[in-house]
């Protein structure tokens, strides 16, 4: 705050304050009985979250990246905007991130939550794309496996047969296609993300479902994953410019395809054939 004078009146002007920059280090847990000792159950959900990892994949030996300052709102870490211009006449848009192994959901372009992912192995990879949520179910057999179960699935490339759910996070992408989630990710999205809309058959698509863009590529090459590059520059996981133009070819498409605005579908018969 500084006060200037006009003509002899004293005038306040409020200056903005810089954002608050986020600062990590690298930490080997010498010792997991320590470990769980120093940090309550919602700093290490932070920390797993931010390690792209559940619990069960820590022990003793394990190099964590972990914040200077632990606050418990996940937010407070996002490598997404607050609010993306871009997406704003979206209702609600789902960003999976590849490269940093991250969703994001905003709605009219300001973010709600982010999470980690584990999207798909370097043989099986998650297809980059503007992809719209189909069906989903609160439980559903996986079709490479009949004894993976895949809770909160929620598809998002219907003949392909990819969605979102929950599943075991190990730290990088691990999956056959599908992107997996924290049980709690999971189920918000399940319940968040609206289903496409089928005409009276129930064969054609009246009205998309809520948009998942998936984009970036993960590096498969490098000896670490991408957010231990944040204990050297807090902004290594920021969205760069390629990805933020990759959005907007998606934003482009999605604003051109009627099915993404109320259809009524006795006016758009002609429209919808062969869709």
């Amino acid at each position: 705050m500084e006060e200037k004078s006009i003509d002899s009146i004293p005038v306040i002007i409020e200056k903005e304050e810089p954002p608050y920059v986020v600062t990590y280090h690298l930490d080997s847990i010498t010792d997991i009985k320590v470990f769980d000792s120093i940090y309550s159950k919602d700093e290490k959900r932070i920390i797993y979250a931010l390690n792209r990892i559940e619990a069960v994949r820590v022990s003793t030996g394990s190099i964590l990246l972990i914040p200077d300052s632990l606050i418990t709102d996940l937010n407070f870490y996002s490598p997404f905007p607050k609010a993306l211009d871009l997406i704003d006449s979206i209702p609600k848009t789902v960003l999976i991130a590849q490269r940093i192994q991250a969703f994001g959901l905003y709605e009219h372009g300001k973010l709600i939550k982010w999470g980690p992912v584990s999207s798909g192995k370097q043989s099986t990879p998650t297809p980059n794309g503007l992809h719209y949520a189909n069906y989903k179910a609160q439980r559903k057999v996986s079709t490479v496996n009949s004894s993976w179960i895949l809770p909160y699935y929620f598809n998002f490339m219907n003949f392909e047969g990819v969605g979102v759910h929950q599943y075991l996070l190990p730290g990088f992408p691990a999956s056959h296609a599908c992107v997996r989630l924290d049980m709690d990710d999971a189920k918000f999205i399940y319940d968040w993300a609206l289903q496409w809309k089928l005409d009276s058959r129930g064969r054609t698509v009246v009205k998309n479902g809520t948009p998942f863009m998936v984009f970036g590529d993960y590096d498969f090459t490098a000896e670490n994953p991408p957010w231990v590059s944040l204990a050297s520059d807090p902004a290594a996981n920021a969205l760069n410019t390629h990805e933020l133009e990759t959005l907007r070819t998606y934003v482009d498409s999605f604003m051109k395809d009627p099915r993404n605005f109320e259809i009524k579908e006795k006016d758009n018969k002609d429209l919808l054939v062969g869709l």
